[in-house]
């Protein structure tokens, strides 16, 4: 097999398998069958175990000490963890856009986007949902890209990886809360202000509002883990989290990131 094949087989496999684990296809603990895996999925033995190799590296799945892989199993702290970890790395991202200098042509397309955020979320009009999510994991990449590090960029997509981390993880059945707009508004607003402290090279604010921009997905794991329980089936990443940390307490409304 060429390497170029092989390789796409192997982003491929990666993708799917992520994709079956986030829905829960796999249980928490439960071991992945190579053979039946690589049937399923049309790929060769080696690519699937690249892939896998790649997934653990991920944190998604983990090896078993006598032999094999199986998906991980997260509590709510780890979740959270995982959450204020991406605020860190995110706000750091801001405080080197802020004190190195934004990349003006990285700056220009975050700017369009946050146009372009500003008429989905302006609009008088039944809100375009489908749109919101693209523009909203553009402006989160496009801020790693502004810090300038390469590091800062790759450990920001690292741990956008683990379950429920992503800036877009909690945005699937936003539409049922009430205050669904004002949510939106509540996160765009942040987004105007970290991008406007960047340019204006106040590093530690900049800093300050990106960390408490992650913290909304705090706010989310709440209400979903506590006000709207029934909901987490619809949050790919949820069926990772032990189904005992669930509660059905109350809680706050979430909110986007």
């Amino acid at each position: 097999m060429a390497d170029a094949e092989r390789t796409s087989q192997t982003e491929r496999a990666m993708r799917e398998i992520r994709s079956l684990v986030m829905s829960g296809a796999f249980a928490p603990n439960a071991r992945l069958p190579e053979t039946d895996l690589a049937k399923r999925l049309g790929v060769s033995r080696t690519p699937l175990r690249q892939a896998l190799d790649r997934l653990v590296a991920e944190g998604i799945l983990e090896r078993i000490p006598s032999g094999g892989i199986r998906v991980a199993r997260f509590d709510l702290d780890d979740i959270r963890d995982a959450i204020e970890l991406r605020g860190v790395l995110e706000g750091t991202a801001a405080r080197l856009a802020a004190e190195r200098g934004a990349d003006a042509q990285v700056a220009e397309e975050l700017s369009a986007v946050l146009d372009d955020l500003d008429d989905v979320v302006g609009s008088s009009g039944e809100m375009d949902f489908q749109a919101y999510v693209p523009l909203n994991r553009r402006f989160h990449e496009l801020l790693a890209r502004l810090s300038g590090s390469q590091i800062i960029k790759r450990e920001v997509e690292r741990v956008a990886r683990l379950p429920l981390a992503s800036p877009s993880a909690f945005l699937q059945g936003q539409e049922l809360i009430p205050d669904f707009r004002q949510s939106l508004t509540r996160a765009q607003r942040q987004h105007r202000a970290i991008f406007e402290a960047i340019l204006n090279r106040e590093g530690a604010r900049a800093e300050a509002l990106a960390r408490e921009h992650a913290r909304l997905a705090q706010e989310n794991l709440s209400f979903l883990t506590k006000a709207q329980p029934n909901l987490a089936a619809r949050i790919p990443g949820m069926a990772l989290v032990h189904a005992n940390k669930i509660s059905n307490g109350g809680g706050e409304n979430a909110k986007p990131v």
